[in-house]
């Protein structure tokens, strides 16, 4: 973990405030997080696409319930700290005996579980129907997205050299898609609805987390423990976790090993995204996820049944990753 183990004894003070990060620590926690995503989008693809699950929903609520035991089983031998200052936090907003936050603080924390379930929904349903090149071309103009929620939520704006750098990623992302031998309108929309979705749950990480007192861990735990039991019974009511034990594949030990590893790689993932979003911008964020995608779209080229090489396709996609090369260079300037 990040600086949450540092605790002298489960729920307590920290002895003195956590340093800065240097910035190879920052560095190296935006590249776990591009590898987490990285091979948890391959893992989510076997199993929707390769195995042909049918129940999106079903492993996202298996990502969560993952989650919620290992944060507990952590939390409970002493291992993390659900605040890295428990003297931040109003009293009556965490358990000073156990640590764990109080009725209180989930209440505060409503709109962030809220972008967190719509963000893990649509983030398992656009990866059905759009092939892997093309997903992460349409994933990249969430940087647009982005832009937009920090400048509504914030008033934050962008320096004009960084808007052409996004400008590039939209424009590669409308001539890839002019391209796309593979072109289902439904599938580019769950991406696009995918993007805004992000773009809210990232600005709402940057709002609400530092606010809250909570580190990364105890976000993760109060997103969890709201979204997993909405998620739970909406399965359960529209049948899903139900057809879940006459999937075909179900007792095969190669598919529980897919859908075991793409609960691990959630969980890293979903830490990596708040430690680089409280360690740098939410922007930053955004690109991190961007820079990944050069690996992806050569895997998609020759993986899941490959990919119709189209010359007008391969363009856009070259012209939005430049604009990802152009926009991670301004930042690091």
């Amino acid at each position: 973990g990040g600086s949450s183990a540092q605790v002298t004894h489960p729920g307590g003070p920290l002895s003195a405030p956590p340093p800065r990060p240097s910035k190879m620590y920052c560095g190296l926690v935006a590249l776990s997080y591009m590898g987490c995503a990285v091979t948890l989008l391959f893992f989510n693809k076997a199993a929707l696409s390769s195995y042909h699950f049918p129940n999106a929903n079903v492993i996202t609520l298996a990502q969560l319930c993952c989650a919620n035991a290992l944060l507990f089983v952590l939390r409970k031998t002493g291992t993390i700290a659900f605040t890295d200052d428990i003297s931040s936090i109003p009293r009556d907003s965490i358990n000073g005996k156990s640590g764990f936050p109080t009725l209180k603080m989930f209440r505060r924390l409503v709109p962030l579980s809220a972008a967190y379930m719509l963000y893990m929904l649509l983030s398992m349903a656009s990866v059905r129907g759009v092939n892997l090149p093309m997903y992460t071309t349409l994933r990249r103009t969430t940087a647009a997205f982005t832009m937009g929620a920090e400048y509504l939520m914030a008033g934050q704006t962008q320096p004009r050299s960084i808007m052409v750098s996004v400008a590039f990623m939209v424009t590669g992302a409308a001539i890839a898609g002019l391209g796309d031998f593979h072109f289902d309108l439904v599938g580019y929309l769950y991406v696009f609805a995918n993007n805004a979705a992000t773009a809210v749950y990232l600005a709402c990480i940057a709002r609400f987390g530092k606010s809250s007192g909570l580190n990364s861990f105890g976000m993760m735990w109060c997103n969890g423990m709201m979204t997993a039991p909405a998620l739970l019974l909406g399965t359960a009511l529209t049948g899903e976790l139900e057809s879940v034990m006459a999937f075909e594949h179900i007792h095969q030990a190669s598919f529980q090993l897919v859908l075991a590893c793409s609960c691990m790689l959630a969980f890293a993932l979903n830490y990596a995204i708040f430690l680089n979003t409280s360690l740098n911008s939410a922007l930053t964020q955004t690109i991190c996820g961007n820079l990944k995608d050069v690996i992806v779209i050569i895997a998609g080229y020759v993986s899941f049944g490959g990919v119709r090489f189209d010359p007008l396709n391969f363009f856009g996609i070259i012209v939005g990753a430049g604009g990802s090369v152009m926009y991670a260079y301004l930042k690091l300037r």
